[in-house]
């Protein structure tokens, strides 16, 4: 008999409340960004559980959890005073591995950014595509388990965004890695995702993959959705 895997991340009756408004993770607004930053305790819920491999956020520090979590923000994030390779190797730095500078290159490389080219390199001194790879490389440096994207390919314009969609779906191939990433895009999402969570007003309308979520939706809201993503069976 084979025993279940326990997902990597799981998030049970998750609530935050902003003054007097309640947010869990769509539309803008609905709790994605909330939901994803529990996850690396960037926020910490008023109730509920969030486990990342199993491990209850609340046991562990929230340093320590950061560092053996990728993440990439909307923006990137990278420290504009710091070279590219700077910025790829500071997680690896932290958690003083002696080959920090070697995982940094080796990031790099995955994501499609010659270290030759591109190490001593300043973040201005990218395009927007390339920082969004160094972004990626920095999260993926320390060969982390787990990803959290909040929204990375939001910014760029759509020869650049359809350029790291290929990059993201290679590095998947290279690299299995558990990820959770928010988009507001459904086209994005059924194209990068193996399973789909819909969100509605902090709450989850529907969670399938991309193929069910597209010949099932559950609720006319992501029927709706679908329908304006040009989405269907």
């Amino acid at each position: 008999m084979t025993t279940p895997v326990a997902p990597a991340l799981s998030a049970t009756d998750v609530v935050k409340r902003y003054g007097s408004h309640q947010a869990l993770v769509g539309e803008s607004g609905s709790g994605k960004t909330t939901l994803l930053r529990s996850f690396n305790r960037l926020v910490v819920p008023d109730g509920g559980r969030v486990l990342v491999d199993g491990t209850d956020v609340d046991t562990v520090d929230p340093v320590e959890l950061r560092r053996r979590t990728g993440y990439v923000p909307q923006e990137g994030g990278l420290l504009p005073h710091w070279t590219v390779q700077r910025n790829v190797e500071l997680v690896p730095w932290l958690r003083h591995d002696a080959d920090a500078a070697a995982r940094a290159r080796e990031a790099l490389l995955l994501v499609g950014l010659d270290p030759e080219r591109f190490a001593d390199r300043y973040p201005h001194e990218l395009s927007g595509g390339q920082r969004q790879r160094a972004a990626m490389a920095r999260a993926l440096a320390a060969r982390p388990a787990v990803v959290l994207l909040d929204e990375p390919f939001g910014a760029l314009d759509a020869i650049t965004r359809g350029e790291l969609h290929l990059m993201f779906l290679d590095l998947r191939r290279e690299r299995p890695i558990a990820g959770l990433l928010v988009t507001h895009d459904l086209q994005e999402a059924a194209r990068l995702a193996d399973r789909v969570a819909v969100m509605r007003a902090g709450c989850v309308e529907q969670m399938a993959p991309p193929g069910e979520l597209a010949r099932s939706p559950a609720t006319s809201y992501v029927a709706r959705l679908l329908e304006r993503a040009g989405i269907g069976a």
